[in-house]
């Protein structure tokens, strides 16, 4: 199957804000989760998108990534249920990588990825990084790309992969 993976990176933080759309709103940052746990919220945002990098790791690399200090899971919560989340990775020096970024289907539709893309790219300057990137692809939800272009990110490359 042939999809096109596009990078989208910002080198400064976007001016202005996105209030709540909506009362009951939290974000939770999950330190150190479950493998059960961060496996709900990957499967449950991104099974219907194809995301499935993160279940070919075994579990002791899994946790290795998940429970380094410099990779952040943040977990947006609507009246205290699970409703997505952001995976924040400052490993590389001067960098932030929005390594997964999605809400539940129930919560789409909303506004909220609005929202929390914004608290996203807020809590990643916070660090003060030289670049805040990520890489989406046509396999995920048509709004994202799109989402990812208001805030404020730029393409700067794409790569078609797979076959006709």
């Amino acid at each position: 199957m042939r999809h096109t993976t596009f990078y989208l990176q910002m080198f400064t933080r976007p001016e202005g804000v996105v209030p709540p759309p909506r009362e009951g709103l939290s974000v939770v940052h999950a330190k150190k989760p479950t493998i059960a746990y961060y496996s709900f919220l990957y499967d449950t945002v991104g099974g219907e998108y194809h995301w499935v990098s993160r279940t070919k790791l075994a579990d002791v690399d899994l946790l290795a990534i998940i429970h380094d200090p410099r990779v952040e899971v943040h977990v947006l919560m609507v009246e205290g249920v699970p409703a997505g989340f952001a995976e924040l990775d400052r490993r590389v020096e001067g960098e932030v990588e929005l390594t997964q970024f999605g809400l539940t289907r129930e919560f789409i539709g909303q506004g909220l990825g609005k929202y929390f893309i914004q608290w996203a790219i807020d809590r990643a300057w916070s660090y003060k990084p030289r670049r805040f990137w990520l890489h989406t692809d046509t396999q995920d939800h048509r709004a994202a790309l799109p989402n990812y272009l208001k805030a404020g990110f730029s393409l700067y490359k794409e790569e078609v992969k797979g076959e006709d």
